[in-house]
């Protein structure tokens, strides 16, 4: 069964190396597992709802605490402590665009807001009701999940908006192909979710982001319906499925979405290497995304994540061997970890890994082989999960990202990961800092950290010690020249930063175009900008 205050599967344990309580000491101090509330006394506490009956919203207390939050931080320490300033007043599951038009009618008689609603994974407070005067209405689009068109010749798929990533690869595989989208939390998240927050898949090098896979498309708003066919390319004035794409529920609800999508691949494979220093790694990460080499995946740590990611892999035996035969090939301390992934046509990526781990010797880079990149591969989508077993030994943990120019990657990784560490959380509190470069571009690279830090006893103390670091960190990406965001969308939490990148024409603009597509201000207030 699905957590109702964490990640994922409540069967699914992620157990740490018996060394790591020691270690995460070490790092931050020891931790002091919470008191979390009890589902019972949480139910319980859900007030009456304001909505009057319709044949599609239900108002049991479970449906609107399991829409209440998402994955933030700020939304586990509302769920876990049961401090839940707002629930939705009723939680629909419409099967068909019709259904959705008529949730869209019944909101406007009521005077209801509604929130779009996919996987539930948001980690900027994209999907959370905010307490007022008028009722709440989540529109959970899980039911509308089935494959709709398939266009073998012309490589397009059209989906219900609601398809979760594993049911949108299973019906593409059984037919040969692939949409290549594998975002972290994949197992959950949605297309239509990826589409309004414009997410990356990790294997984005060869795919692509979202923006380039989405082809087309239904929006159904207050002010009507939008459908975007499908063209290759088109001349016709302004592209408006940019427009789509990125608006978190602002300007409607996303029923159906065409999906550019790719045969499966002849071969894939991921391979590890590991350098000196930061410096030799970054090098050897740009030039070869610069000789457009074509790799599914180029991920590069700096040495604190390579070894954060050794010292809780358990594994002691091998990572004593590797660290021996690393030290004897000259890569030490300061060593850091790039991932490879060759994923296509088995001869074209034979002479592509070839000529990737030349670039990566001339830089000083030690091959370690396919077993890290394989191990990586198969629990990319496990990771997640360790924020329950942390939580539960008393330590939060999150994560932030940006993006800019690999000339500014050095300075802006260090300022961030220093005002992290500066940010004002209690005397005597440590915050464990580690970073690596998620995505990267031929003009530049995603740079996304994890920060770790220990719980406080009350948990408005933990929700300030977040705030002093979220607020630090997103600071000095403003002023270090990154995007607010390069995955994870704006939301709320990212809200107060984005006149800092759109400028107030930019903002006007956006405005302008919500009171198009919403004009009575329906739909998901808050998120994206006031």
């Amino acid at each position: 069964m699905r957590r109702w205050n964490g990640w994922g599967d409540d069967t699914i344990p992620y157990h740490l190396p018996a060394q790591a309580s020691a270690t995460l000491d070490e790092w931050v101090g020891r931790g002091t597992p919470p008191r979390d509330a009890a589902l019972a006394d949480v139910l319980a506490a859900v007030p009456p709802g304001r909505l009057p009956a319709h044949r599609l919203v239900r108002t049991e207390s479970g449906d609107r605490l399991l829409h209440a939050r998402g994955q933030s931080l700020p939304d586990w320490v509302a769920l876990r402590s049961g401090r839940i300033a707002a629930f939705p007043d009723g939680v629909a599951y419409p099967q068909n665009e019709d259904e959705v038009a008529d949730l869209l009618a019944y909101a406007a008689a009521t005077g209801a807001h509604l929130i779009p609603f996919g996987g539930g994974t948001s980690v900027v407070g994209h999907i959370n009701p905010q307490p007022g005067d008028r009722p709440v209405l989540t529109v959970n689009l899980r039911r509308m999940n089935q494959l709709l068109r398939f266009d073998s010749v012309s490589h397009l798929a059209t989906f219900g908006a609601g398809v979760a990533g594993p049911e949108l690869e299973a019906q593409l595989r059984a037919r040969g192909f692939t949409l290549g989208h594998f975002p972290q939390s994949f197992e959950y998240s949605t297309l239509g979710g990826w589409v309004a927050t414009r997410s990356s898949g990790q294997q984005s090098l060869r795919y692509g982001r979202i923006e380039s896979l989405f082809a087309g498309g239904t929006l159904l708003s207050p002010g009507g319906a939008l459908r975007l066919p499908p063209f290759p390319a088109s001349a016709a004035g302004p592209d408006l499925r940019q427009l789509v794409l990125g608006s978190e529920g602002r300007m409607g609800i996303l029923t159906e979405a065409t999906v550019r999508v790719t045969p499966l691949p002849e071969h894939e494979e991921f391979h590890a290497v590991f350098f000196p220093s930061f410096a030799a790694g970054l090098t050897a990460t740009r030039q070869i995304v610069q000789a457009r080499l074509p790799l599914s995946l180029l991920r590069f740590s700096t040495p604190t994540e390579t070894q954060t990611t050794l010292a809780l892999a358990g594994h002691e035996r091998v990572i004593g061997l590797l660290e021996t035969l690393l030290s004897v090939r000259g890569v030490g301390g300061e060593k850091c970890m790039l991932l490879c992934g060759f994923t296509g046509h088995a001869a074209t990526m034979r002479e592509t890994r070839k000529q990737t781990l030349e670039l990566c010797r001339a830089q000083g880079g030690v091959s370690a082989g396919r077993r890290f990149g394989e191990q990586w591969i198969e629990g990319r989508f496990r990771t997640p999960y360790l924020r329950n077993t942390l939580w539960e030994l008393g330590y939060a943990v999150d994560t932030l990202e940006t993006a800019t120019t690999w000339d500014n990657v050095p300075r802006l990784l260090a300022q961030i990961e220093t005002a992290l560490r500066g940010a004002p959380i209690g005397d005597g509190e440590r915050v464990h800092v580690f970073t690596h470069l998620s995505h990267v571009y031929a003009q530049g690279a995603s740079i996304y950290t994890t920060y770790l830090f220990r719980l406080a006893a009350d948990p408005d103390e933990t929700l300030a010690r977040w705030q002093a670091l979220k607020g630090a960190a997103s600071t000095a990406i403003v002023a270090g020249g990154g995007t607010i965001s390069h995955q994870h969308g704006v939301g709320r939490d990212h809200a107060p930063y984005l006149a800092a990148e759109k400028g107030a024409l930019g903002l006007s603009a956006l405005s302008a175009a919500v009171r198009c597509f919403d004009p009575h201000g329906q739909m998901n207030p808050g998120v994206l900008f006031e």
